[in-house]
């Protein structure tokens, strides 16, 4: 029998969740790996460095990830209210609900770089597919 080199698939939900290209699954979405760096975290190459796949596909393109990160936003601040209410108890009484919100407010904005980022990864793996006939090293389209 003959050995035959086969594309692995990467799961779809890993490759967002690594910021890589959604056509190969392999190569980065974003420039520099540093979400914090501000000045820098959006800058995304003109193509993917793999397969060539170009990244924005038309002009304006990523004005969507707008409503992506809202809801992402949404959902951690969902998930944050009913873990403190969990842990701590939410009351007006003492003051704990005050509390959650500064939390809340102070923890979104820290997480704000990575929310955008996850939010053009969620966003461009809508439109474009995984192509499973890709082989790294062949001549991109």
């Amino acid at each position: 029998m003959c050995a035959q080199a086969t594309p692995s698939r990467t799961n779809l939900l890993v490759s967002v969740l690594s910021n890589r290209c959604p056509r190969c699954r392999k190569g980065k979405l974003f420039s520099k790996s540093n979400p914090y760096n501000l000045r820098r975290m959006m800058d995304m190459p003109e193509r993917c460095p793999v397969c060539g796949q170009l990244y924005e596909l038309e002009t304006g393109f990523y004005m969507g990830t707008g409503y992506v990160s809202y809801g992402l936003s949404v959902a951690f601040t969902g998930f944050f209210f009913i873990f403190w209410w969990l842990v701590f108890g939410i009351s007006i009484s003492d003051n704990s609900i005050f509390w959650w919100l500064g939390t809340n407010t102070a923890l979104l904005l820290l997480i704000q770089p990575l929310l955008q980022r996850l939010s053009r990864s969620i966003w461009i793996a809508f439109f474009v597919p995984f192509d499973k006939t890709f082989v790294p090293g062949s001549p991109s389209a």
